[in-house]
């Protein structure tokens, strides 16, 4: 079996590329949420918004949901969207 022999700029590009790849992960998650469906406590604890007030943000068509067994779930690209579009530029 041949022998490799690792030099310092072979560790050097090895840190390199192992420090892009987890920028990479990282930048993707603060970007979006990690699942892409959360329960309706996720939410609440997400938004930090009450029980009523996700309520009314079905009733009134602000968040799509969708119901199974009694569960409600809601996606994630969804919420992200909801938060951008109302998101409010202030020019002072």
């Amino acid at each position: 079996m041949p022998t490799s022999i690792i030099t310092t700029e072979d560790l050097q590009a090895f840190k390199e590329e192992m420090l892009t790849e987890i920028e990479a992960m990282l930048s993707k998650q603060q970007g979006g949420f990690t699942k892409k469906w959360l329960k309706s406590t996720e939410v609440m604890e997400l938004l930090k918004i009450s029980p009523g007030t996700l309520q009314n943000f079905r009733v009134n068509g602000t968040l799509p949901y969708t119901k199974i067994g009694g569960i409600i779930y809601y996606e994630a690209s969804d919420i992200q969207e909801v938060l951008t579009a109302n998101k409010i530029h202030h020019n002072f």
